[in-house]
């Protein structure tokens, strides 16, 4: 069996739910976790924040659910409005840190969240997957080249495509993969122990 997370990088929820995969992965060495970018924020989804009027509200219900930090260079670089979040770049630069480290996707993946959310960092800079690759103690140089790769491009297509084949309606939704059985874990929030029964149950819905 393996896990499998759906997310978005520009996706606040996501980021809630960063401190919940962090556990799920120290609790299980055991589970291969794989990391699927679902692509919120693609094709005539890619305006300026202001176009998304509800952004600071949410964020707010999410940090008061979560407990997620939105720190204060984010909310500098959101603050006139004019910031695209363009999911296709963010999806690029996870295929290029997870084909650096495949095994650590889930941790790089949060990593990268926390460069938007907490340091304010955008995810169609390549310097900031540079800055998240030399913090993982990857190959940065690497990590730039294939970003800027046709094959990341493929890579987050793929991606997107396999989210939407999986059925995937929202971001995060965390998968129990076990042969063709596909089984949903979390979706939205969840507790790592509310994960941890989901995961024991014999027949998982």
């Amino acid at each position: 069996m393996k896990l499998v997370y759906v997310f978005d990088a520009y996706c606040g929820w996501s980021h809630g739910f960063s401190g919940t995969l962090r556990e799920v992965v120290a609790r299980h060495p055991e589970l291969p976790v794989e990391v699927v970018s679902g692509g919120l924020f693609t094709g005539s989804r890619r305006v300026p924040i202001r176009e998304f009027g509800y952004v600071q509200a949410a964020n707010a219900d999410i940090a008061g659910l979560t407990g997620a930090e939105f720190g204060a260079a984010y909310e500098r670089l959101i603050a006139d409005g004019s910031f695209v979040m363009d999911s296709e770049a963010a999806a690029r630069g996870v295929a290029a840190l997870r084909q650096a480290a495949p095994d650590r996707a889930a941790q790089l993946a949060t990593a990268v969240q926390d460069a938007f959310y907490v340091d304010g960092l955008s995810l169609s800079d390549p310097a900031t997957y540079r800055k998240v690759a030399e913090e993982a103690g990857l190959d940065a140089d690497a990590v730039v080249t294939a970003y800027h790769s046709p094959d990341t491009r493929t890579a987050a297509e793929a991606d997107f495509g396999w989210a939407a084949g999986a059925g995937v309606k929202g971001f995060p939704t965390l998968l129990a993969v076990d042969g063709d059985r596909v089984s949903v874990v979390a979706q939205g929030r969840a507790t790592p122990d509310e994960i941890d029964r989901r995961l024991a149950a014999p027949h998982r819905h």
